[in-house]
Order: structure tokens, then sequence, then C-alpha cells
């Protein structure tokens, strides 16, 4: 359980010290952009009130705010109770440990912001990508697709 422990409390340490840097430190709310590598990587701010995507988002909607903090709360206790039971090799706990610190880390913001801060736009071959995502959602993502595509055995 150490290393879902160190994960997780990497993944959401790094999560809201980007946030906090480019939320409050580069003002992002106000500035809106700043280019960061001119046709790749830019900041961009984006508030998420729903999930990946914007999908469900009701901007200001309370109930939708507290359902999502529920869910993600949800699946951090799942995620524990499987490690928890089924003892999964070092690469599991990681993966568990992406999955819950990337959890936490939206919930904080849901928490602190009502809404979670995205920023990174990444774009390429004149393509204009309308999303931003922030470290939370890439660990989120990382971890469930190690979760199901890396072999769960058991430690011997």
């Amino acid at each position: 359980m150490r290393t879902v422990f160190w994960a997780s409390f990497w993944v959401f340490l790094l999560d809201q010290i980007t946030k906090y840097l480019v939320v409050h430190m580069l003002d992002l709310a106000r500035v809106q952009e700043v280019v960061v590598i001119p046709g790749l990587l830019r900041f961009r701010m984006a508030w998420n009130y729903g999930i990946n995507f914007g999908l469900f988002a009701n901007e200001g909607a309370d109930a939708t705010r507290w359902i999502l903090i529920g869910v993600a709360a949800v699946i951090s206790a799942g995620v524990l109770f499987w490690v928890q039971r089924e003892s999964p090799r070092w690469i599991g706990r990681v993966a568990a440990g992406l999955v819950i610190g990337g959890a936490l880390g939206n919930v904080v913001d849901r928490l602190l912001y009502g809404a979670v801060a995205d920023f990174v736009n990444v774009t390429c071959c004149g393509l204009n990508n309308p999303y931003a995502f922030n470290i939370a959602d890439v660990a989120i993502f990382l971890g469930a697709a190690m979760l199901v595509f890396l072999p769960a055995d058991k430690e011997a």
C-alpha cells in the first residue's frame, strides 16, 4: 500500500503545484492563454464543470459538482479496495496510485474553485484543438490504461 500512497501523493502534489502556478502565478484565469511552444503547446484556461471534454457540464450546477466529487471518492475507494484484495504487482500499485492521485487532485479543484482547472492545450499540424487538460487528467488516463492493459498478476 505504500507504493499506492506515494504514487498518489506525488501525482496529487505535482497536479496542485502546476495548477497553482498556472492559475495564480501566471494569472491564467485573467490572461486566458499563454503560448509556450508556438504551434504545439499553450496554456489555455478552461474551467471544466463536467467530466472529460466538459461532458455533463452545467456551469454553476452545485449538484453536478457534488455528484462528481462523490463519484471520484467512490472510484478511489474502489481502487484501494481492489489493491488491498488483489495485491497486484508493483506496476499495478503504481497505476492505482496514479488514478487515485489524479482523482483527488481534481476533487480539490472542485472544492476550491467549483470546477476543475484545465490548462494544457496541445495542438499540431495546423489543427486547432479546443480542449485542455491537466496533470491529474494525464495521471488518471495513464493509470487506467495501465490497469487495463498491463498484467495485474499478484506479487509472488
